[in-house]
């Protein structure tokens, strides 16, 4: 075998991660000693993704198209997966779990309702030639960043979406810049009506809460395997799983109807990372009753290293799915992205400032801007600003994200019929949005039906 420079394939993918890691290291930099990028709050990984992106477009850097893809793809579902084999906190599960996904998912129907509202009226008024179903990539990329903005936007370029991909990836970065903004202006506000010292709190990475390094009955750090290792084991073997998994499904949908096949299977794939969360959710029911029957005395998960795990794979996608986007496909896109990013997130605000303050009682400015954060850009955007008022997570706000995202897998499962049906054909598109609206109303009955029944007696 060739062990030199000759032989791409065995450097080529250990160049480029040494390069993004550079820009990680830079970036870092950036955010630590420019006093005006510190305050911006932006997340170190989107600021390094953003000079990956300057230095590709100026062709200072070629790094390959399909290396980023396949980061960016990869990336989400390893970091929900992670994040989903967490052992659940006490006082985190039940219901508040569940309540936290329905108003995550609740949330990207909103996004949805205007997106779809904005692209169809362009359609059928200045822009003819517009992708009718675009608007259901906003969702896709304030409330699920740049990795499924990546896999539904090269999905729909595949069904005729011209620059569908760069389309979803821009509204993805810009929604960065939306919570960077909004969680600057909200923070200072609660600080100064809180009279609290704006400390200069240390910037954390996406998924990090306050966790214990080692829990009781957990693999002690003596054992002959490294705990780190275990946690990769179990990352890995779930996301076999998930391959095994989706590969059998997309073969039974494929040969029971081909062509509803043709839509379905490709999204399926696009949504590995649902697949991911549901068999990491299986894994873990799987190992919690072999510790119940007393067949295995240990816990082999680490929240701690977990998260960090899931922050690591998360902080590479955002690098790699900003880097990825191609400016030259934006051109006659620039009015429908500018309309949904501006309406996107005021919808996004008025909605969260409207159900937080009744679904968060005595936490409901940290609640807000977690969710706001992370529902206009990634986890680590919500984390961020939330720091700068509760920094050493003393309200459930941090939790909520953290177990919202693994709830909000089952809630969220009928947007994939949704983002399947609304390309199909124009009356699909009005049926989809009807769907958005049904499915939003049934999700607030379940968040405040209670509550509105004890107002009304």
């Amino acid at each position: 075998m060739d062990f030199s420079n000759a032989n791409t394939q065995l450097w080529a993918m250990f160049i480029w991660a040494g390069v993004i890691a550079v820009l990680l290291l830079v970036a870092n930099i950036l955010t630590r000693k420019i006093a005006f990028v510190r305050k911006s709050l932006i997340p170190v990984a989107a600021l390094a993704g953003f000079l990956l992106l300057i230095l590709r477009s100026v062709g200072w850097l070629n790094v390959p198209m399909v290396l980023l893809e396949m980061v960016t793809y990869h990336g989400i579902a390893l970091g929900f997966i992670a994040l989903t084999l967490r052992t659940t906190k006490e006082g985190t599960g039940g219901m508040f779990a569940f309540k936290a996904g329905a108003l995550i998912v609740s949330t990207y129907l909103v996004q949805a309702i205007i997106g779809l509202l904005i692209s169809a009226i362009l359609f059928y008024t200045v822009l003819p030639d517009f992708f009718p179903a675009a608007g259901i990539l906003l969702p896709m990329a304030f409330g699920q960043g740049p990795g499924q903005a990546n896999n539904v936007g090269s999905s729909y370029e595949a069904m005729g979406f011209a620059g569908g991909r760069s389309f979803a990836l821009s509204l993805a970065a810009v929604g960065y810049l939306v919570a960077c903004l909004v969680g600057i202006w909200y923070t200072r506000r609660v600080i100064r009506r809180r009279n609290l010292s704006p400390a200069d709190q240390p910037l954390v990475s996406g998924s990090v809460t306050v966790d214990a390094f080692q829990d009781r009955n957990e693999v002690p750090v003596s054992e002959s395997v490294d705990r780190l290792s275990m946690q990769v084991a179990l990352i890995l073997v779930t996301y076999l799983l998930t391959f095994l998994a989706t590969r059998a499904i997309a073969g039974l949908v494929s040969s029971a109807a081909p062509g509803f096949a043709n839509m379905f299977v490709p999204l399926l794939w696009g949504f590995n990372f649902i697949t991911g969360s549901l068999m990491a959710m299986a894994v873990k029911a799987v190992l919690t009753g072999l510790r119940r029957s007393g067949a295995m005395t240990r816990q082999y998960q680490n929240n701690y290293l977990l998260n960090r795990l899931s922050g690591l794979a998360f902080d590479l996608m955002i690098v790699a799915g900003i880097a990825s986007i191609n400016i030259a496909d934006m051109r006659g896109l620039w009015l429908p992205f500018l309309l949904m990013a501006l309406t996107g997130g005021a919808a996004t605000y008025w909605y969260l400032k409207k159900l937080t303050p009744i679904l968060a009682p005595g936490f409901a400015d940290e609640s807000f801007v977690a969710m706001y954060g992370m529902l206009t850009g990634t986890i680590s955007s919500g984390i961020l600003p939330l720091r700068q008022i509760d920094p050493e997570f003393k309200t459930p706000a941090a939790d909520q994200l953290v177990v919202g995202s693994g709830t909000g897998i089952l809630f969220g499962a009928p947007i994939l019929i949704l983002i399947s049906l609304a390309p199909t054909s124009q009356g699909m598109l009005w049926l989809t949005i009807g769907l958005c609206a049904v499915y939003l109303a049934l999700l607030l009955v379940f968040l405040l039906g209670r509550k509105l029944l004890r107002k009304a007696k």
